[in-house]
């Protein structure tokens, strides 16, 4: 014996008739299979926006990383985007959304795209970035935006892994950062002294270290999700 799901109904003037089939035991799975899948990806996307939101707030905006972010986060100017993507050509095809959309919406100054499920290999990652600099070239927008690169496992060419220097470009998730090339050539002018950021924001990992930047690191991921201590 099966049991029967309400599967709607048909509206007959004065009369409300209900459609019921046949609902096996495979459908229940399917059905309670496909919902538990669907809300597991919500809540990943949930948090992965979570995390790199307060990664922005605490880390880099908290020690002045970037001295232009700050303005634009708390004028809610920041585009936090997610993509499921699982392949490069699918991740090419969210960049050329979300570029799309700055072109559309100027409310929007920047976005980050982040990536969990491709180029989780650093070296992979960094490779793709020659991919999205011929995306800008076939849209046409090569000198309108700007991209550049966050990655959990981030380095710097000349750098080793466990050096503190390449937490300035390490991020809880891979992702992708947009920006407008007017508004940073406008920020690098009204900045006193741009060339002293790097030099600056290195040194303050120097002193902070490695071991505590990797454990502030592991703090910005959801509980579950966290790793031991880079090395």
């Amino acid at each position: 014996m099966t049991e029967a799901v309400y599967q709607g109904d048909i509206r007959i003037p004065g009369v409300v008739v209900l459609l019921f089939f046949p609902l096996t035991p495979e459908k229940v799975c399917q059905y309670v299979s496909s919902s538990t899948l669907s809300q597991g990806k919500t809540l990943k996307k949930q948090q992965a926006i979570a995390s790199v939101r307060h990664w922005v707030e605490s880390f880099v905006i908290g020690n002045n990383l970037c001295p232009f972010a700050g303005r634009e986060f708390l004028r809610d100017r920041v585009r936090f985007s997610y993509t499921g993507a699982s392949s490069e050509s699918q991740l090419l095809n969210a960049l050329a959304d979300e570029l799309k959309l700055l072109d559309q919406n100027l409310t929007i100054e920047t976005t980050l795209l982040i990536h969990p499920e491709v180029l989780q290999d650093f070296t992979d990652y960094n490779q793709f970035l020659d991919q999205t600099e011929r995306l800008l070239e076939h849209l046409g927008m090569t000198g309108v935006y700007q991209i550049a690169s966050f990655h959990p496992d981030y380095q710097f060419s000349g750098s080793k892994p466990s050096d503190a220097e390449n937490y300035t470009n390490r991020s809880p998730y891979p992702l992708i950062h947009l920006l407008r090339e007017r508004s940073v050539e406008r920020a690098i002018v009204s900045y006193p002294d741009i060339n002293a950021v790097p030099t600056d924001n290195i040194a303050l990992m120097n002193q902070l270290g490695a071991e505590t930047l990797s454990k502030m690191m592991q703090g910005f991921l959801p509980l579950g999700t966290r790793e031991g201590t880079k090395e």
